[in-house]
C-alpha cells in the first residue's frame, strides 16, 4: 500500500499545487486519485453542489473571490479521454453551479487544463470555475506565443 500525506486543512498546501506529494492512492488493490477519495467521502472537501454525476468543491488555494473546482463522479483522466455524452451533462451542471453561487450574469471563467504542458497536475478531469471579480491574464506572462509561430 502507498501511503500518502495529506493535509486538505492547512492554507499552506493546495489540492492542485501539492497532490499531497501523490495523486494516485491504492486502496484494496485498486488505485484511486485525490479526486476519487473526495468523491467517495474519504477526505473532506467544502461542497458547493452534488448529484448523482458531479462534484462541485471549493478550491482550497483559490486564485479569485470564487474558485470551485468541478468534477465528474465517475474516473476521467482528462478532456482528451471524456465521453461526449458526459460533455453536456457536465455543462448543465456548471450551468445550475454558477446559477447557485449567483455569478451567472456577472461573468465567469471555465478553465481546463490537459497534459504536463497544459497545467493538469491531477489526472481526473475537472474544470476550475472562476469569478466574483473581473479576471486578468497575468499567469501567462511565463509563455512565449512568438516561439511558437
Amino acid at each position: 500500500m502507498i501511503i500518502v500525506n495529506y493535509y486538505l486543512h492547512t492554507a499552506s498546501f493546495s489540492i492542485i499545487d501539492s497532490i499531497f506529494y501523490a495523486t494516485i492512492i491504492q486502496k484494496q488493490g485498486k488505485y484511486m486519485c485525490l479526486f476519487c477519495k473526495l468523491v467517495n467521502k474519504e477526505i473532506p472537501s467544502n461542497v458547493v453542489l452534488e448529484n448523482d454525476d458531479f462534484l462541485a468543491f471549493h478550491d482550497i488555494n483559490p486564485k479569485a473571490p470564487i474558485h470551485i473546482l468541478v468534477i465528474p463522479k465517475k474516473h476521467v483522466d482528462s478532456f482528451d479521454t471524456v465521453d461526449p455524452s458526459i460533455m453536456g451533462k457536465m455543462t448543465e451542471f456548471i450551468h445550475e453551479l454558477v446559477r447557485e453561487v449567483h455569478i451567472e450574469k456577472t461573468g465567469y471563467r471555465v478553465i481546463t487544463n490537459i497534459g504536463k504542458n497544459g497545467g493538469q497536475e491531477v489526472g481526473h478531469l475537472h474544470f476550475h470555475i472562476l469569478g466574483g471579480a473581473k479576471l486578468k491574464w497575468g499567469h501567462f506572462s511565463d509563455a512565449d506565443p512568438q516561439g511558437h509561430f
